[in-house]
């Protein structure tokens, strides 16, 4: 079957890990292999990733070098997109032996320029910081910032996605049995202009949400979205936490998780699960056990 998989951002950096090149690709070298378990269980293999750390950093090196020449966010998307799909493209090759061809794709991904995520931001890029160095960073450079658990970041706007212009690249280098990497850091956010033509645009697009949107149109047979849990809480972080094996759409939506965490990736899983794929979130070394149901949680339309 078809599988879109999702890499959270733990794939390349860990909360609390040094932003170094060599800790990003042992940390693929792990990704690699799990997700190498899925094409040799005979899988054909989409895979899209996050880039908030890297998209973060590469921010902060640009001001650093050009303090008053703005990068823009859809410039460095592009720029991480490549990065990342470069590391997972080549050490997911090396564990299968380069036996099957695998392609990296820059995704543009069109949204609307008067989506109401502009006015409210929330998602989160680069490091964390204290709450005195990201408010004192947030006004030297005009950021949004925001908690995130203990500590705080920047946050920009995360409007919903609408079209991949690149979609039947995609569908054809599927057709071919090419493992493609793509819609990286939930694809390059552009915007069309009267003359419908694509220009890019501030923001980031969630991942997950972004996946589910690519899985549709895909019509891929499964979306499993990988991170550093092993399943959704219910009670995340108390003494009563519990792990939940399966949760129906109307469940999910009841849970009311934080925009910042868990939230999208329950909201990207009950949009693809609503259109009758098959939904999982889970750890990613546990990448093929999501799939054969006996791992993480699985969001379903409705009980049996």
């Amino acid at each position: 079957m078809l599988v879109v998989a999702a890499l959270g951002g733990n794939a390349l950096l860990q909360r609390g890990e040094p932003q170094t090149a060599q800790v990003q690709r042992d940390n693929v070298k792990v990704a690699a292999r799990a997700l190498a378990d899925i094409v040799k269980a005979g899988h054909q293999l989409v895979i899209t990733h996050g880039n908030g750390p890297q998209v973060g950093q590469l921010a902060l090196q640009c001001a650093a070098f050009s303090p008053n020449d703005h990068h823009p966010m859809d410039v460095l998307g592009s720029q991480t997109a490549g990065m990342i799909g470069y590391l997972v493209e080549q050490e997911l090759g090396n564990v299968l032996k380069n036996e099957l061809p695998i392609a990296t794709l820059l995704t543009q991904v069109v949204v609307d320029k008067e989506d109401t995520a502009f006015q409210n931001p929330t998602k989160f890029i680069g490091p964390v910081y204290s709450k005195e160095e990201a408010h004192e960073k947030a006004e030297k450079a005009g950021w949004q910032i925001a908690q995130d658990g203990d500590k705080w970041r920047r946050v920009v706007a995360s409007p919903k996605p609408t079209e991949i212009p690149d979609l039947q690249v995609i569908k054809s280098l599927v057709e071919q049995n090419v493992v493609v990497i793509c819609n990286g850091g939930g694809g390059i956010p552009v915007v069309r202009d009267g003359d419908n033509n694509l220009q890019g645009i501030e923001a980031v697009i969630d991942k997950d949400l972004s996946t589910a949107f690519l899985a549709k149109q895909l019509g891929a047979d499964a979306m499993v979205l990988l991170t550093d849990v092993e399943a959704v809480y219910h009670g995340f972080g108390t003494p009563e936490a519990k792990p939940l094996h399966t949760l129906t759409v109307a469940e999910s939506h009841a849970m009311n998780l934080p925009a910042g965490s868990m939230g999208p990736k329950i909201n990207a899983a009950c949009n693809f699960a609503e259109s009758g794929g098959f939904s999982a979130i889970g750890r990613l070394s546990d990448a093929l056990a999501l799939l054969a149901g006996t791992a993480g949680t699985h969001i379903v339309k409705e009980h049996a």
